[in-house]
């Protein structure tokens, strides 16, 4: 039985997907160990540092999947890491050659090289999901660029804003992010092989050419220089998850309050028995949106401790370098998590653009004040115009109406602007600014990155 919520029997597929899990399972991790030693025999090899009869044969005949892994979990715990216990069981699978495995390498290139191919292919999954996400979004904002909503500004009704454009507003989000991603790929997947303390000294003048032929195998990023303790492109990996989920975790606190009972503009596609109560039969409770939510507060603890994984000490790091192995695969099974939550919860939405229309309404004008303001203000100034409309809020606020009939009620605004002037200022569907040009700002470009 499982541990936590990611290996759970009851919860792994709410909070992960089983192609991110699989990514980073322990022996999906052990095949990258055993591929990473293969390339670096053959890489040796390529230049001449072993016999090639050795590579070939280290190739054909070291493989993961028939280690003893229980005899690999006890020595593991002995000695602290996987490697050594790994090189014991594959030099023997070498036959004659096994005295070339692992040849001049230390425990962390190839810990840290197979940690980079699973964050290959992870970027590859999470790549995916923002490109799903992406296109629901943008149908999204242009199904509903001129569909009117409260915008609202702490918590408050503040100006009328359309559907379309907060969807558009989450649609730019992610644009950025897929090109954020895009961008962090040649600094993150690098591979490392760089020996004991990082010299490449045990291979004298042939250290550079092996690394060369090693990232070239593996189709990885070549090392300037050696980064066993300079781990900002792992610590950049997580945060780019962090600034993902952070966006998802947004999107899903929108959607969770405008799903509430007094708003009631938005919910979660309806699927039988999905949020319901164990106490309640009228509860519909925003599954998808609260486990985006959660997994956005999970990714974002990661963040900082990756963040505080980089402080590390002189050429090899004691114990920040144990924290990744805590971060980085719960970071990506999370974000998986969160993205998939996303796009079921998106792509099928149900948007109630008559509450919209409601709620629109339920200050009787009173959101569009500033429109009024600014249509009283050519004729007696901001200022003035301003305490007039704010006199005219307050009689609403106490006595009920409509802004629009106390405004006509007061002579300083009846004199000066027509009744018509002031029924169309205090529709809301009138004072959208730029929201829907904004809405096909966004999509024009997203469509140009597509």
């Amino acid at each position: 039985m499982a541990a936590n919520v990611l290996d759970s029997i009851l919860f792994k597929d709410a909070f992960g997907t089983p192609e991110m899990r699989a990514i980073f399972d322990d022996r999906e991790l052990i095949r990258k160990y055993v591929e990473v030693e293969i390339a670096l025999a053959k890489a040796q090899a390529h230049c001449g540092v072993i016999p090639q009869v050795a590579a070939d044969e280290i190739a054909a005949k070291c493989n993961a999947d028939t280690l003893d892994f229980e005899l690999l979990r006890h020595e593991t715990e002995i000695v602290g890491y996987p490697i050594l216990p790994l090189v014991h069981q594959i030099s023997k699978q070498a036959g004659g050659s096994g005295g070339y495995v692992h040849w001049g390498a230390t425990t962390q290139d190839i810990m840290d090289t197979a940690v980079v191919l699973q964050i290959r292919d992870a970027f590859a999954l999470i790549d995916d999901e923002i490109a799903r996400l992406r296109q629901t979004l943008a149908s999204l904002a242009s199904r509903y660029r001129d569909t009117p909503m409260a915008g609202r500004t702490h918590l408050q009704q503040a100006l009328p804003v359309t559907f379309g454009y907060k969807a558009a507003i989450w649609l730019d989000m992610f644009d950025r992010h897929a090109e954020r991603l895009e961008q962090a790929r040649p600094r993150i997947l690098v591979g490392q092989f760089a020996g004991a303390a990082g010299t490449l000294a045990s291979l004298g003048d042939k250290g550079l050419e092996v690394q060369q032929a090693m990232m070239k195998i593996l189709n990885l990023g070549v090392p300037f220089s050696t980064w066993h303790v300079a781990r900002d492109g792992f610590a950049e990996a997580i945060n780019l998850l962090g600034l993902i989920t952070g966006s998802l975790g947004k999107i899903a606190y929108d959607v969770m309050l405008l799903a509430a009972n007094e708003f009631g503009e938005l919910y979660e596609p309806f699927v039988k028995g999905r949020g319901a109560s164990s106490t309640m039969p009228q509860k519909r409770n925003p599954i998808s949106s609260e486990l985006m939510l959660a997994c956005a507060k999970g990714v974002r603890q990661h963040a900082g401790l990756m963040l505080d994984a980089m402080v590390q000490d002189l050429e090899r790091a004691t114990g920040p370098w144990h924290a990744e192995w805590i971060a980085i695969p719960e970071s990506f099974v999370l974000a998986a998590g969160a993205l998939h939550q996303a796009n079921f919860m998106l792509s099928g939405l149900i948007v109630d653009e008559s509450a919209m229309a409601r709620n629109l309404d339920m200050t009787k004008g009173l959101i569009v004040a500033e429109a009024v303001m600014m249509g009283l203000a050519p004729y007696i100034g901001r200022q003035d115009a301003h305490d007039v409309v704010y006199d005219a809020c307050r009689v609403v606020n106490e006595q009920g109406g409509r802004l629009a009939d106390v405004l006509n009620g007061m002579p300083s605004v009846a004199s000066r602007l027509d009744p018509e002037l002031i029924k169309r200022l205090t529709n809301p569907a009138n004072y959208l600014g730029m929201a829907p040009e904004m809405v096909d700002r966004v999509l024009a470009k997203s469509a140009h990155r597509q």
